[in-house]
């Protein structure tokens, strides 16, 4: 088969189909949350389609309220290659959360992230690698959307439609990072460990694909087709909460620098004028003063404003200060405005004969930047002591947590290049 086929086609056989010359070791991160029926089945067709001369462990990151630890130690005893298990009291940050935690501890030359259902075939582990290899790429993703891909398991036209709506917007909102990639929200790829830097994806979500390729813009993407196959066993993990989570991640990622968070709290404070004008619009045609009113006015729009600036713009930020502290500061901030907001709304109204709501609007506007920076600097950014108060805390929770790290690798030999305790840590 010549090279060309050779990509377009789904092997049948990885022993004979995979380029012999894979000489990186390979962590296989598989997230798994209530997948007890669908272990056994994927370590077996791993062991048929991992060629001997690819050396690899697979490492299985568990957030699962049911049996699959237990399910994943028993099976881990009948394969050849290491099997280890990382069992999260606390989910943080769904399954992508649990692949930055499988991340952290992965030493080998690559990494390939799949999941645990079937959907994603197993025997394209040695190709992804491969092609990686081959190419030079740091990013091989396995993409339905290239030909010889399919989404054929994805069932239902609604499933597929939505699927298909959420690679418009993510391509459309991140186009320079997603060059290359025609399925930004494939969970199944590969990515040399050097090109990762875990310490910077912050996930929502089981979307890790699309946080990888934002913040850490790996140099060279390459692509394999795969056919997106039907559920093994268990139900689909794929809710709406899990799409109000997709939708805020976008919004995290895409306000990930100062000037994307700028024009973002712009457009939110915007949106604020519908309350706050409406309020005011209420207030005065009530009989009230329109100085007074403002002031009463002005409190829709702070608690529309902040519900929507810590759910979009500020998310990885909440936890430096207790909510009610953020609220305080918040509000008193935007009440402090109106000190300088007020005076500018007299001046419009008594000396310029403005009406009192387009007066408002351009004071609003006139005093944004100055907003947004105190926003950022007086409630977001974290205290001066919060850093050693932080690795303090970590100290001490990755000493109690290695209890609950459960590691279970097979009996069998393993390859010398690697470690045979590969996945062994504890949450960070």
């Amino acid at each position: 088969m010549s090279e060309d086929l050779w990509h377009l086609h789904a092997p049948i056989d990885a022993e004979l189909t995979a380029p012999k010359t894979l000489t990186g070791s390979v962590t296989l991160i598989v997230p798994t949350f209530n997948e007890s029926g669908n272990v056994a089945e994927l370590l077996h067709r791993l062991g048929d389609a991992l060629p001997d001369h690819l050396p690899c462990a697979v490492l299985f990151v568990d957030d699962s309220t049911d049996d699959t630890p237990a399910v994943i130690e028993k099976a881990a005893a009948d394969h050849p290659f290491p099997v280890s298990v990382l069992h999260r009291e606390v989910a943080e940050g769904g399954l992508g959360g649990a692949v930055v935690e499988g991340i952290k501890g992965a030493d080998t030359d690559w990494i390939v992230v799949m999941d645990a259902d079937l959907q994603h075939p197993p025997h394209l582990v040695p190709e992804l690698v491969g092609e990686g290899e081959r190419t030079g790429a740091d990013l091989v993703v396995a993409s339905r959307y290239i030909a010889g891909g399919s989404r054929a398991g994805l069932a239902g036209s609604y499933r597929i439609a939505v699927s298909r709506g959420a690679t418009w917007l993510t391509k459309g909102l991140f186009p320079r990072a997603l060059g290359g990639i025609s399925d930004p929200m494939s969970g199944f790829f590969a990515m040399r460990r050097s090109a990762v830097t875990a310490e910077a994806l912050k996930p929502l979500g089981y979307k890790i694909l699309l946080e990888l390729a934002v913040r850490c813009r790996p140099r060279e993407v390459a692509e394999v087709p795969f056919v997106f196959q039907e559920r093994f066993s268990g139900e689909s993990k794929s809710t709406a909460r899990e799409g109000m989570r997709f939708l805020a991640h976008l919004a995290s990622l895409r306000s990930a620098t100062p000037p994307a968070r700028m024009i973002g709290f712009g457009l939110i404070g915007f949106s604020g004028f519908v309350p706050n004008l409406a309020a005011l619009w209420l207030l005065t045609h009530a009989g009230m003063h329109y100085l007074p009113a403002e002031i009463v006015a002005n409190q829709a729009g702070v608690l529309w404003n902040f519900v929507l600036i810590e759910t979009l713009l500020f998310r990885d930020r909440r936890r430096h200060r207790h909510w009610a502290d953020r609220v305080g500061r918040f509000a008193l901030l935007a009440n402090a405005d109106l000190l300088l907001r007020i005076p500018l709304i007299a001046v419009f109204v008594a000396r310029f004969g403005m009406e009192v709501l387009p007066a408002t609007a351009l004071a609003l506007v006139t005093t944004f930047v100055l907003r947004f920076a105190a926003t950022e600097a007086l409630v977001y950014l974290p205290r001066r002591t919060s850093a050693t108060s932080a690795t303090s805390a970590t100290s001490a929770t990755s000493a109690t947590s290695a209890t609950s790290a459960t590691s279970a690798t097979s009996a069998a030999p393993t390859h010398p290049d690697v470690p045979s305790e590969a996945g062994r840590h504890t949450r960070s």
